[in-house]
């Protein structure tokens, strides 16, 4: 039977899905590099081609079925249930109106493949940086199970041409679908069609603002501007699209973002970067059908709607910051950093205040043009209540500058002197422990340091893992019958000569005996040792917020494949440290959090609660290849400086190594990627502790009450409109 002209695009567009994938998967199985001993890593893969080939057999079966079934829906409309002739004050509907396109109930269809599609493929494309990574390929020379091409380039190659393909037949029916057979598009969604005929791209604008606003590979300073306005595209999707839909953007917007921000995992270790998409697909899950609900309740409440999406974000990121996969990176106001007076409200209410306050700012610019939109759509004028809420986020905006201009105004005018400095050395030694050899290692590590001694320094601080041999176990064997021992032997004298304290991340264990005092376990740890200028080691810290996944899986008895799992991909686990040390220097207190321990607000809290007088971050930044990651890492853990009104130093392998005041001004830092050292002197104060350092993080937790109560508000209010 021939396919009725209307019905032709659905028929095309469907053979168009199952030729591309054909292709696509032919080239993909006999093609010049094919798969080679297919595995369950594969399997997404596979899914995809399957979702396409599916998708367009849908659509060829579609228009078929319409055009069999057109002559008789017609009959139908025309003479009504069982062709009974009825009048009607209407005109019959026209042949276009009742025999729409069948793709017009599959509208969603294609934006799914695009997502899924475009989020695999952007996997697929960073992760190829590992090709080119010499400790990948020695695991995949000794028997790991990975395939990587020979080289990055080969391997993006091949991504291409098994994903480009697909995404262009995807984009090819999305645009012909909005721009072509728009009426179909506008009876499936509610609002103006400029936002929801055009959702997805909406979404991915507000995902790539987002992305470039904090430091990232297009700028590595970030936009932070950008920020006051990245999030309006998503919230002006989500306050039109109906419920579900909404869900699917958000969902979208949120599994985009992380990845995007977080590409830099993808050198980390084999598995991080998908660890971590995994666990904020889940979270990004849970969290926009709550805050969707709240929000399409909440119309005729008394409480303003275009404050929910602050006070969700705000709770929201507390949530993903906390428990064992907490991971508070790319908050949104850490995108803020430069902005010095803005920032001063941490000291108050943490960095949540400063994410609430930008939040809000793309609410209320959202809400003001839905308002607009929807007086226009009824021919009304705008009034002020339609400009309300970007009055009331002016106004916040205008009091948090205002706190901070007068908070750093006063400590110019009549702030306290300082009781007395410390010169700290850092040295940045540009190695990576898993490449670089030890003893070249060391031998940089002594050259920087002699350098920075000319400037009799207070302390030297190694950063984290810059010396790798474990001191305590090595400083016990025989020197004359192990290198490593040799090793530790001249580390040691070398630091007893410099006649300075010393702190370094290294390696650390603990022995663990029976009742007749047989060892029979040690237990790792990733530590900071001090030396004392006379080369006594004085005390340790034993990271206890260790890296969940690759430096950490307490479910190894519960969930037993995924621990082995973990450690086919060549993860290797710690043990996390149960004291927070302050270390004791003869002329100050400080701590060490290790790495992205510095990232978590509570965590440092804790540390400064035992009356510190500095922070000081070991941290080795050096395996992710690029300094966006590095950049991203400072920019989040110098908020613990402006929280608790204390001076941070930050010693790393490479990465940004540098000194930030109490008020979050960069005092110095040194080249990415670069052997390099610098000595700064850190004034002392004598401060009392600040809101946020008594309270912690009562602002976020205020927001998590909040949007808890609304929740249930909005269940119950549902149940009762059923009832």
């Amino acid at each position: 039977m021939q396919i009725p002209v209307e019905h032709r695009p659905s028929a095309v567009a469907g053979a168009l899905y199952i030729v591309v994938t054909a292709i696509v998967a032919l080239l993909a199985f006999v093609g010049p590099i094919p798969l080679e001993d297919p595995g369950i890593g594969d399997t997404p893969y596979f899914l995809i081609l399957l979702m396409h080939f599916g998708f367009g057999a849908v659509l060829v079966v579609a228009a078929r079925y319409a055009a069999t079934a057109a002559p008789q829906r017609l009959i139908s409309k025309r003479t009504g249930i069982g062709g009974s002739r009825r009048k009607s004050s209407t005109p019959p509907p026209s042949t276009s109106m009742v025999e729409r396109d069948p793709l017009r109930r599959l509208m969603v269809v294609p934006e799914v493949l695009i997502v899924c599609t475009l989020l695999l493929f952007l996997f697929v494309y960073i992760f190829a940086t590992n090709a080119n990574m010499d400790y990948v390929q020695r695991f995949i020379e000794s028997g790991g199970n990975l395939r990587l091409a020979v080289d990055s380039t080969t391997e993006r190659l091949i991504a291409s041409a098994r994903y480009l393909p697909l995404l262009a037949v995807n984009l090819g029916v999305y645009l012909y679908t909005r721009v072509f057979r728009w009426p179909a598009v506008r009876g499936t969604r509610g609002g103006p069609y400029a936002i929801t005929g055009f959702a997805l791209l909406w979404v991915l604008l507000a995902v790539f603002l987002s992305v470039i606003a904090l430091p990232s590979f297009l700028r590595l300073e970030g936009l932070p501007l950008l920020a006051w306005v990245s999030m309006v595209p998503l919230f002006l999707v989500l306050s039109t699209m109906r419920y579900s839909l909404g869900v699917f953007y958000g969902i979208s917007y949120g599994v985009f973002s992380t990845l995007l921000i977080n590409y830099w995992l993808g050198t980390f270790s084999l598995v991080s970067l998908q660890v971590v998409v995994i666990i904020y697909l889940f979270h990004y899950s849970v969290f926009m059908p709550l805050m969707l609900l709240v929000y399409h309740n909440i119309r005729n409440s008394e409480f303003p709607r275009f404050l929910v999406f602050p006070v969700a974000w705000t709770a929201f990121e507390l949530a993903r910051s906390s428990g064992f996969v907490g991971f508070p990176w790319g908050l949104v106001g850490h995108s803020q950093y430069a902005m010095v007076p803005l920032i001063q409200i941490a000291e108050l209410t943490g960095i949540w205040g400063v994410s609430f306050v930008v939040v809000l700012v793309n609410s209320a610019i959202a809400e003001t043009i839905s308002r607009m939109i929807a007086n226009a759509h009824v021919g009304m004028r705008p009034r002020f209540p339609a400009f309300r809420p970007a009055v009331v986020a002016a106004v916040v905006v205008a009091a948090t500058l205002l706190y901070g201009g007068a908070r750093i105004g006063f400590e110019r005018v009549a702030g306290p002197e300082p009781r007395d400095s410390v010169r700290v050395a850092l040295i940045q030694q540009n190695s990576d422990p898993r490449k670089h050899d030890y003893d070249r290692t060391l031998g940089s590590l002594k050259r920087l340091t002699d350098e920075a001694l000319e400037e009799n320094p207070d302390i030297v601080v190694w950063s984290e893992t810059a010396f790798v041999p474990n001191i305590r176990r090595w400083g016990e064997e025989d020197p004359m019958r192990h290198r490593l021992a040799r090793l530790v032997l001249r580390m040691r004298e070398y630091q007893e000569s410099i006649e300075t304290h010393l702190v370094t991340g290294n390696d650390d264990y603990a022995r663990v005996f029976d009742e007749d005092g047989n060892e029979i376990d040690r237990h790792s740890f990733n530590a900071a040792v001090m030396f004392s200028d006379e080369g006594e080691r004085m005390q340790t810290y034993h990271k206890v917020r260790l890296v969940p996944f690759t430096e950490y899986f307490p479910y190894e008895e519960q969930l037993p494949f995924i621990h082995d799992t973990l450690q086919e991909f060549d993860v290797h686990f710690w043990k996390p440290g149960e004291e927070r040390t302050v270390f004791e220097h003869p002329k100050f207190r400080f701590s060490t959090p290790i790495c992205f321990e510095d990232m978590f607000p509570g965590e440092v809290r804790q540390f400064v609660l035992e009356d510190i007088d500095m922070i000081v971050n070991l941290t080795n930044d050096y395996w992710s290849l690029t300094p966006v990651q590095a950049k991203q890492h400072f920019v989040g853990g110098m908020f613990r400086a402006v929280e608790n009104r204390l001076p941070l130093v930050r010693s790393t392998a490479s990465g940004l190594t540098t000194y930030v005041d109490e008020f979050g001004n960069i005092h110095g830092t040194l080249p990415y990627y670069e052997e390099a050292q610098m000595v700064t002197d850190v004034p002392l104060y004598e401060r009392g502790r600040t809101l946020y350092t008594l309270l912690g993080d009562w602002f976020a937790y205020t927001a998590f009450v909040i949007m808890a109560l609304l929740i249930v508000l909005s269940v119950h209010k549902r149940i009762a409109h059923r009832g």
